[in-house]
């Protein structure tokens, strides 16, 4: 850890979060992605019609949810300080590939209930449900593998 770019000092930081604090900052950062995911779905839907609505959602919303996550965790959750932006970049695509899979939950799970319900709220149902399993699996992939620092 040591030669990491993910140097210790988050690690310190967040050793002093108790375990049921990390869970409510994490579920709150999870609750205000999900919030801003779904708000910019609505906003594309209110906009589009047709086939393609639901991916343009899907895409733009994943976006803006992910922007924010990111931005919310990097500080709060794993204290990770600003550095060069070269080093910031490898961490944003570290963090973003670790949503890959992630994501592919989230996606599956909202198109799943978007075709079976039909209505919005089946949609947005399936979202929170995906998104819900999507960030317990991303935290213990970006604990692991994208901000080293952190305990």
């Amino acid at each position: 850890m040591a030669g990491s770019p993910h140097a210790p000092s988050g690690a310190v930081r967040a050793a002093r979060l108790s375990p049921g604090a990390l869970v409510l900052r994490y579920a709150l950062f999870a609750v205000i992605a999900t919030a801003v995911n779904l708000g910019a779905q609505r906003a594309v839907f209110a906009m589009m019609t047709g086939d393609f609505r639901l991916p343009a959602a899907l895409g733009i919303g994943t976006a803006a949810g992910l922007v924010t996550k990111y931005l919310l965790d990097k500080k709060w959750i794993f204290f990770d300080r600003a550095r060069p932006v070269v080093d910031e970049g490898r961490t944003f695509t570290l963090y973003t590939l670790t949503g890959v899979g992630t994501t592919a939950i989230f996606w599956g799970s909202e198109s799943l209930f978007w075709w079976a319900g039909g209505t919005r709220t089946a949609r947005e149902f399936g979202a929170v449900l995906g998104l819900t399993v999507g960030y317990v699996l991303k935290y213990r992939l970006d604990r692991r593998f994208v901000f080293t620092g952190a305990t």
